[in-house]
C-alpha cells in the first residue's frame, strides 16, 4: 500500500467529542468517523486492525473446535417472549416492527436465537457437547454512549454458544474456552487479567470478565497481592471482619441534632467509625431493602440484588421509608419489622459490638447496638464493596485495586434458557434433558480500543506487531532524490515478497510530516531511506515501541535485519 493512495484522513486537533485516549488517537489517526452518537464508519486502518483481531479469535475458536456460523441481525419478538426478557430487557433493546406491524429487535445478545437454532435439530446426546459462534454487528441503546468503540451503540462482537450433556460437560466447555480467551488475548498483545464477575442480565451463575487492565478502564476490579483471586469489585468475595470481644452495654438513645452523615456522627459521639453502622435504602419489586454496613465500608448493589432475589433496585424515595418507620439519615435496624422490610446486613456488622446506628428517629441515634440482642435480620449476606486492602478472601493477602476494560467475559447459563424455550435432548435412556448451556463473548472492537489504551506515548498509537495495520513503514526522506526514492521502492517491495506487510510513504511531504503521521498512526517499525545516510551505504530503522535506531546496511540483507528488529517489538 502507498499513503499517496490510503484513505486515513489525520487531524492535527484533538476533537472536542473524544474523552479518553483512544477515541482522540483513532480519531485523529484516521481510523474512524462519528456517524452518530455511540456509531462510527470504521475507516481502513481500522478495519485492518479489526481483521486481525478477528482472524486471531477464529483461529482459536476453531482450534478449541467451536464452529462458526452467522444468525441474522434482526430478531423476531416471539423468541424473546418464549424466554420471558422481551418485556424486561429494558430500554437498550433497539425495537422495531415490519410492515405487517409485527415486533422484532435489533440483536443485543443471541441466547434466544441460537437456542431455538439449535432446538429442532439436536435431539440426541451422540450430537452433544456442541459449540457454534458467530462476529457479528450488536446493537444496543445505551443511555449515554462514550468513550468512542468502547461504549457505543453498534459494535462488534464474538459471541459463542455451549450446549452439553450436564454440568460436568459444561465445566469442560467453560474452561476449553476460558483457556482459548487466555490465548487470544495473549496474542493480541493485551495485558489482562481474568476475574470473577457477577452475570448481570444474562443470567447464569458462573462467570470470568477478561479484564484489560488500564487506568482509562470503567470497571475496577481487585487481586491478591500473594495467590491468583481476582475479581470484579461487583463480585468480589469479602470474609467477614471479626470485631475483638468485649462487654455488652445497655442499648441507650441519644439525642444527635443535625447530625445525618456517619462522619457527622462519629464525630459528635466522639467515636470510631469502625464502631458504626451505615444504612443505604433501596426501592425493589418485593418492596424496601435496608442494608447495612459497617461506617468505612460501602454498599455493593450487585450484592444486594444477588441476595435479595430481586431483578434491580432504585432509591428508596421518602415516602416509602416513612411507611416502614423510619427516614433517612437515621435508618437503623433496631425496631423494624423484618417480614414487611428486608432488612439486609452485612455479616461484618453481625460480628460488631457495642456500635452506634440511626434510631428511625429525626435527630436520634442509638449507642451500644448489638446484634441478635436488639435486632434480626432478614437476610445475612455479603453486601458490601470490595476496595484496595482489604484482606484476600482465599489466603489472606492483602487485595489490591486497578481499572480495568472489560474485553471478553465467559458465562455458565446452566439451563436458564434451554428449559423455557424447551430445547432438549434424548439421553441414553431415551429420557428427554434439558441441554445445559455457556455463552462466551469477545468485543473485537473493543479489544482494538483496549489495545489503544495500553498503547501509546505522547507522539501517537504503539501497536502490538500482531494487531497493526500495517507492520513496517518504508519512508523516502525526499522523494526527488532518484537514488534513495529507488532504494525505498526497492526495500518496499523486497519486504512484501518476503511477507512483511509495508507500506510505503510515497506522497511529496516533508519528512517531518511523514515521521508524525508514522508515529501518530502507529507502525511498529519505521525504515527511512535518505540521501545522507544512503551516502554511507546505510538506511535507518527505527523501532517504534523503544524507539531503538539502527543502522543497517543498505546493500546487505535488510530484510533480515528489519525482520530482526520486528521480532522484538512482539
Amino acid at each position: 500500500m502507498r499513503v499517496s493512495k490510503l484513505y486515513a484522513p489525520t487531524l492535527r486537533e484533538v476533537p472536542a467529542e473524544a474523552e479518553v485516549i483512544s477515541h482522540k488517537l483513532m480519531l485523529r489517526a484516521g481510523f474512524i468517523r462519528k456517524s452518530a452518537g455511540g456509531m462510527y464508519s470504521y475507516l481502513p486502518l481500522a478495519w485492518r486492525c479489526l481483521k486481525k483481531i478477528e482472524n486471531i479469535v477464529r483461529e482459536e475458536m476453531d482450534k478449541s473446535g467451536a464452529q462458526e456460523i452467522m444468525m441474522p441481525i434482526i430478531q423476531p419478538s416471539e423468541i424473546w417472549e418464549e424466554s420471558g426478557r422481551w418485556s424486561v430487557y429494558g430500554d437498550e433493546m433497539f425495537r422495531l416492527k415490519d410492515r405487517h406491524n409485527r415486533n422484532f429487535c435489533l440483536g443485543p445478545t443471541y441466547e434466544e436465537l441460537v437456542t431455538t437454532l439449535v432446538r429442532p435439530d439436536v435431539r440426541g446426546y451422540r450430537q452433544l457437547p456442541l459449540n457454534l459462534y458467530q462476529i457479528q454487528s450488536k446493537f444496543r441503546d445505551e443511555r449515554r454512549p462514550r468513550f468512542g468503540l468502547m461504549r457505543g451503540r453498534e459494535f462488534i462482537m464474538k459471541d459463542a454458544y455451549s450446549f452439553d450433556l450436564d454440568n460436568a460437560g459444561l465445566d469442560v466447555s467453560y474452561k476449553n474456552m476460558y483457556d482459548a480467551y487466555v490465548r487470544i488475548f495473549n496474542r493480541c498483545g493485551l495485558k489482562f487479567r481474568p476475574v470473577e464477575a457477577d452475570s448481570g442480565a444474562i443470567g447464569g451463575s458462573g462467570s470470568h470478565e477478561f479484564m484489560a487492565i488500564a487506568d482509562s478502564g470503567e470497571a475496577a476490579v481487585v487481586y491478591c497481592d500473594k495467590c491468583n483471586y481476582a475479581a470484579n469489585v461487583e463480585k468480589a468475595e469479602l470474609a467477614p471482619i471479626v470485631a475483638p470481644e468485649e462487654e455488652l452495654k445497655p442499648r441507650e438513645a441519644v439525642n444527635t441534632p443535625n447530625c445525618k452523615t456517619i462522619a457527622a456522627v462519629n464525630e459528635f459521639l466522639h467515636e470510631p467509625i469502625e464502631k458504626s453502622v451505615k444504612a443505604v435504602a433501596y426501592a425493589s419489586e418485593k418492596g424496601l431493602i435496608l442494608c447495612f454496613v459497617r461506617g468505612d465500608h460501602d454498599v455493593n448493589e450487585i450484592k444486594v440484588i444477588n441476595a435479595a432475589g430481586v431483578s434491580e433496585v432504585t432509591m428508596a424515595p421518602p415516602e416509602m421509608l416513612e411507611a416502614a418507620g423510619t427516614m433517612g439519615g437515621f435508618m437503623g435496624p433496631v425496631g423494624l419489622d423484618n417480614k414487611k422490610t428486608i432488612i439486609l446486613v452485612d455479616p461484618t456488622v453481625m460480628n460488631m459490638h457495642n456500635f452506634c446506628c440511626g434510631a428511625n428517629q429525626v435527630d436520634t441515634h442509638f449507642i451500644n447496638v448489638n446484634p441478635h440482642r436488639d435486632f434480626e435480620p432478614t437476610i445475612v449476606a455479603d453486601i458490601r464493596l470490595a476496595k484496595e486492602g482489604d484482606p484476600c478472601p482465599h489466603c489472606g493477602g492483602k487485595l489490591t485495586e486497578a481499572r480495568g476494560i472489560e474485553v471478553g467475559q465467559v458465562f455458565k447459563l446452566f439451563t436458564k434458557y434451554s428449559v423455557p424455550l424447551k430445547a432438549t435432548y434424548l439421553d441414553a435412556n431415551g429420557k428427554e434433558q434439558p441441554m445445559v448451556m455457556g455463552c462466551y463473548g469477545i468485543g473485537i472492537s473493543r479489544t482494538l480500543a483496549a489495545a489503544i489504551e495500553q498503547n501509546y506515548d505522547k507522539d501517537g498509537i504503539i501497536w502490538p506487531v500482531a494487531i497493526a495495520p500495517y507492520q513496517v513503514i518504508v519512508i523516502p526522506v525526499n522523494t526527488k532524490d532518484e537514488a534513495s526514492n529507488a532504494k525505498a521502492e526497492e526495500i518496499y517491495k523486497a519486504l512484501c515478497d518476503s511477507g512483511i506487510e509495508a507500506i510505503i510513504d510515497d506522497r511529496d511531504e516533508r519528512a517531518g510530516v511523514k515521521f508524525k503521521d508514522a508515529d501518530l498512526i502507529g507502525y511498529p517499525v519505521r525504515v527511512v531511506v535518505g540521501p545522507k545516510t544512503l551516502a554511507k551505504g546505510q538506511i535507518e530503522v527505527k523501532a517504534r515501541q523503544t524507539g531503538e535506531m539502527t543502522m543497517v546496511e543498505a546493500t546487505g540483507d535488510y530484510v533480515s535485519a528489519i525482520k530482526d528488529v520486528l521480532n522484538k517489538e512482539k
